[in-house]
């Protein structure tokens, strides 16, 4: 049964829009909304009726901007903004996206400032109650003026227009509409342009990739306290003493979890004393300090994007106490540009680590378990090739960490002169994101081998229950079989943040 979201406007919080993002959900507009719209509508109403020009009201776009649209006309103007800017390219994007999209865009209209109708913004929530997701290609936007592209094809399907995907299938917007029984909407003046002016896809893609980095980051803080026990490493370095005077926010809190996470394990008892190592690898010692920098990146960008997602960033704006239109550049999304540049370092980082610690582990020399994680090895490879696979992703994430939000490229025959590129910043942590699971995967994989290896000790509760979420997917490796499957089945458990399960009351104390 799907839950209900009531939207207020400028009050969203992460929970709400985690819960959209996971699974459909029912949106209702709580009511204290509708009379600023509809005074900001009849605002619009009063301008047109004056005969004031006005820009993207009775006016043209970007450097059309000087042409004077007669009355008669402004409706088909704005049919013709959503038809010709409808250009996007390139695979569609998730139903979660286009989820986040919508809601996050009718909650920006029914902020009240967008001079746009009742009937439309009530027309987007009942589309995403039945399931309509408009097909929207993931290319086409440069982050400034707004997700031009990408919310025109949003829009077409209110007209009806363009193609739909509901419960999976693809589907013209007309036909998906009237089996809905939503009528399609005619667009009044300046309306189109309030529907595709905005930061709205930028933002939800960084949504999307925020809500992964939060499920790598508790991961990959698993996986590295297994594999500490794995290789048979210290605590010594997660002592609060060391990391209370350097007073990083992010390092305390993280370092705190690795304390809880290694509590009670019988392997770290286990060599206590006669230990002749006396530090360990940075891999391992130094997962604080790297993971918790990667914490503090990720709190920043959700700061960044919970603003985001509630404000309100279409052009222009419409005061309706003062019956005035402003136009302004709220369209530009250099601040989610730089919140997905942000966790596209975080999610970078994170899979470097394990990369390392993932290596740790194979070394017998480092790690003094069985050489590639193997019972005779030379007649089995076991993690070696695995280990590459490691390797080739994260060295493919540094390449995709450059930031995107330094490249402008002006369009619209310069009127439009800086863009923050923040749909391409965004978009590309999804597959980053994928690659670290990936990575981690493979860290838990080889963490659970170094384990087993120590049997019958074992590790700390809390890394045990870990261990055998682990092992319920994927058996022990005895000997070499098709390791691929293995991968996947652990990725996976990343992906759906539910290896930490029994852990994340820990993470619930990040900054």
């Amino acid at each position: 049964m799907k839950t209900t979201l009531t939207i207020r406007p400028g009050a969203m919080t992460l929970a709400d829009l985690r819960s959209i993002w996971q699974a459909p959900t029912t949106l209702e507009l709580t009511s204290s909304a509708y009379a600023g719209i509809e005074a900001s509508a009849a605002t619009i109403a009063r301008i047109v009726a004056r005969g004031d020009a006005a820009y993207g009201i009775n006016t043209g776009f970007g450097k059309l901007a000087k042409t004077r649209i007669p009355d008669e006309q402004l409706e088909q103007l704005q049919r013709n903004l959503i038809l010709s800017h409808s250009v996007g390219t390139g695979e569609l994007l998730a139903d979660a996206v286009v989820r986040l999209i919508m809601t996050t865009k009718i909650a920006s209209l029914a902020r009240g400032f967008s001079g746009i109708r009742v009937v439309v913004i009530d027309t987007l929530i009942k589309m995403v109650n039945a399931g309509i997701m408009p097909c929207i290609p993931a290319k086409g936007s440069v982050g400034a003026s707004g997700d031009l592209a990408p919310l025109s094809h949003m829009t077409l399907a209110v007209l009806g227009e363009g193609e739909v995907r509901v419960a999976g299938k693809i589907l013209p917007a007309a036909q998906a509409m009237k089996e809905a029984g939503i009528a399609p909407i005619e667009l009044a003046a300046k309306e189109g342009l309030a529907l595709i002016n905005g930061t709205q896809v930028s933002t939800a893609l960084a949504l999307h990739g925020l809500f992964l980095a939060e499920r790598l980051l508790e991961a990959g803080t698993v996986a590295g306290a297994l594999s500490v026990d794995a290789a048979k490493g210290s605590d010594a370095p997660f002592d609060p003493r060391l990391h209370t005077v350097r007073g990083q926010p992010g390092q305390i809190a993280v370092a705190d979890i690795y304390r809880q996470l290694l509590d009670g394990s019988a392997i770290r008892k286990s060599h206590l004393v006669n230990d002749e190592r006396v530090q360990d690898p940075y891999s391992l010692r130094c997962q604080p300090q790297v993971m918790g920098a990667c914490a503090d990146l990720i709190a920043n960008a959700a700061r960044t994007l919970l603003i985001e997602a509630n404000a309100v960033t279409d052009n222009p704006l419409v005061y309706a106490d003062k019956d005035e239109v402003i136009s302004g550049g709220n369209f530009h999304a250099e601040p989610v540009a730089f919140a997905a540049d942000t966790l596209a370092l975080a999610i970078a980082e994170i899979g470097a680590l394990a990369e390392r610690r993932i290596a740790l582990l194979i070394d017998s020399t480092l790690s003094g378990l069985p050489p590639f994680l193997v019972a005779s090895s030379g007649l089995n490879s076991g993690f070696m090739i695995a280990h590459v696979t490691a390797a080739a992703l994260a060295s493919e994430n540094k390449s995709l960490a450059h930031p995107a939000s330094v490249d402008s490229l002006p369009t619209s025959a310069n009127q439009e002169d800086h863009v923050s590129m923040a749909t391409f910043a965004a978009r590309r942590l999804h597959d980053m994101a994928h690659n670290t699971a990936a990575i981690v995967g493979i860290e838990l994989l080889a963490a659970a081998q170094g384990i087993d290896f120590h049997r019958p000790l074992a590790t700390s509760p809390m890394l045990e229950d870990v261990h055998g979420r682990l092992r319920a997917k994927v058996a022990f490796y005895d000997k070499d079989r098709l390791f691929a499957p293995d991968i996947e089945a652990a990725k996976t458990l990343v992906l759906e943040g539910t290896v930490s399960a029994s852990c994340k009351q820990l993470f619930a104390k990040l900054p």
